[in-house]
Formats: C-alpha cells, sequence, structure tokens
C-alpha cells in the first residue's frame, strides 16, 4: 500500500555543521547556531518552482536538481509516496563552501520536508534519515548533527551508517569564525594521504576520547583534546587563511579547530564573548591570514532539523 501525504504546505529548518572537531575525522560533529529555512508546497500539477534568498540566490539550480528536491524525492519514493509538483522557497543562511555542512543541510532539509508531508512520519525516523543523507552525501559527521543535533559520533559497518547524540554540557558554547574566500571539499580532500604513522593514529584515537569527555563538562581539557594529526597538517597549505586563524586561536590556549573541511574555524569552550568572540565582525580578526572574518557565537545546544506542517 502506497503512503499518502497527509499535508500540502510544511516548513523546515536545518543547522549548519561542523565535521570532524579535530581529532575525530569523519567520525565527530557538531550543530552550529546558523540555519536554512525551507517552505515546501506540494502542487497537483508536475512543476517545480524554486525561488532562493541568501546564499546561493544566483548560482543555485532553480529545477529537479536542486539538491533538497532530490533529497525529498528520493525520501517519498524511499516511503512509498506519490511524487508531486512542487514549489519551494529557500532562505540559505549557511555560507557554502567554507566546511560549514551546507550540502548535507540541503539534503536533511529535503528528508525532514518529505517527513512532514506524509501520512506516517516514523517512516522516515532519525535512524532511517541518517541512512538516507548518507546515501546522498557520504559525510555522517555533517549529516548526524543536522539530524539529531547538539554534538554527535557518527561511524559505518556492514549494515551501514549510524550515530550516537553526545553528551553535552550546558557549559560549552561554540563560535565559528567565517572568512569571505571558500575552499571546495574535494581540494581540501584530495590533500590527505593514503596512509598515515601509527603513533599519529594512536595520538587521535587519545584526543578523540578525551574530546567526548571534555564536551560532557570537563572544558579545561577542550584544548589539549582538539589536537589533530590527521588531516589539519596535510591541509595546512589549502586552507590558506584558516591555518593563520587556527594557530592565532590556539596561541591563545582557545580550542579551535577547522570546521569541517574548511576554511572557517571553529572555536569550543566556555565563556567565549569574554575572549573577543561573539557574534558580528571581531576587530581582531581583521587581516588574519590576509582574510576578513565574521563570528556567529552560539550558547545553547543547537536543535537538529525541525519540519512542522503549516
Amino acid at each position: 500500500m502506497a503512503m499518502r501525504l497527509a499535508a500540502d504546505h510544511v516548513k523546515v529548518s536545518v543547522p549548519a555543521t561542523a565535521g570532524n572537531l579535530g581529532p575525530g575525522f569523519d567520525a565527530l560533529g557538531m550543530a552550529l547556531g546558523v540555519a536554512d529555512e525551507v517552505e515546501v508546497r506540494a502542487l497537483a500539477s508536475s512543476e517545480v518552482t524554486i525561488e532562493i534568498e541568501g546564499e546561493g540566490e544566483s548560482t543555485l539550480a532553480r529545477d529537479e536538481s536542486h539538491l533538497v528536491v532530490q533529497a525529498l524525492r528520493a525520501a517519498l519514493d524511499h516511503v512509498g509516496a506519490s511524487q508531486t509538483g512542487l514549489h519551494m522557497r529557500a532562505i540559505n543562511r549557511i555560507p557554502h563552501g567554507r566546511g560549514l555542512g551546507s550540502s548535507a543541510a540541503a539534503v536533511v532539509a529535503g528528508i525532514v520536508a518529505a517527513r512532514a508531508l506524509i501520512a506516517e512520519p516514523d517512516a522516515l525516523s532519525l535512524e532511517e534519515t541518517l541512512v538516507l543523507a548518507n546515501a546522498f552525501e557520504g559525510h555522517p559527521d555533517n549529516a548526524a548533527p543536522a539530524i539529531y543535533g547538539g554534538a554527535t559520533v557518527a561511524w559505518k559497518d556492514a549494515e551501514g551508517v549510524h550515530a550516537r547524540p553526545l553528551q553535552l554540557a550546558d557549559e560549552i558554547e561554540t563560535a565559528v569564525l567565517i572568512p569571505s574566500s571558500v575552499l571546495p571539499t574535494k581540494e581540501a580532500r584530495a590533500v590527505l594521504p593514503a596512509k598515515v604513522p601509527h603513533v599519529d593514529a594512536a595520538f587521535n584515537v587519545a584526543r578523540a576520547a578525551l574530546l567526548v569527555n571534555a564536551l560532557a563538562g570537563r572544558p579545561e581539557d577542550l584544548l589539549a583534546a582538539t589536537d589533530d594529526r590527521l588531516h589539519q597538517g596535510y591541509r595546512a597549505d589549502v586552507l590558506g587563511p584558516a591555518t593563520s586563524m587556527l594557530r592565532a586561536l590556539r596561541d591563545r590556549g582557545l580550542a579551535a579547530v577547522v570546521s569541517g573541511a574548511g576554511p572557517s574555524v571553529l572555536v569550543l569552550g566556555a565563556d567565549l564573548a569574554a575572549a573577543g568572540l561573539e557574534s558580528g565582525v571581531p576587530a581582531w580578526a581583521e587581516g588574519v591570514g590576509g582574510e576578513s572574518w565574521r563570528c556567529v557565537h552560539t550558547i545553547e545546544r543547537v536543535p537538529g532539523a525541525m519540519g512542522v506542517r503549516l
């Protein structure tokens, strides 16, 4: 029996995410305080119309090839729901090409929109959403926090992809420093070696385990816990301004990491405003790495993607 649509007008909000968090390469991730919003209307016709405001408004597709539309259609197919025409309005606030999970957010937005449209939303559970998103995206360290919120750990095995929310203490805040320049993920991936020294792998295992514990309420361990030898050093040359910003922050004792593939830089810690990391354009950051930077400071745990019927 085919799944029917129970709504024809839904609204979805999905957060930006930082993958890796330093040592947790392709495994750890965190939701950040910037979100895209997507409104979808199911139409009786077969047409697709898309309005885009904000990031990508002059470059993104406005047809079936748009990532949100592709993911929504894949999710409807997955549960056996009938396809419809769509009118979509996207308000894009997550910067593109800066290591903030914009493509994972688009995929998750489409799946969560489908969940809100169908009669039995449980057919697209959080677990199913992750499986579908990973099939599109292949970056569960971004998809998982976009779905679950907060901080997450994701892994793959013979059965597929899995994720768990991590314990995140109230005092842990994030500040993400976003440069004006972009870095395609493919470029950042291309410089990684096929093999790493055993001693570096052991180094990262210890730091990633320490980071999980630090996030649960030991902010004093965050600086040591965010050290990495698997990817950031190899990417230093392609990361450009991020390498300078990372060094400047860590020299000040702040737990800074490259956000995903960069070039944005994420800081984890308590009372970050006191360190000059409040939202806005911090004067001290101007010109670091020859760049202009803006900061987004988030105090509360960021929820995962949410869809509501209108």
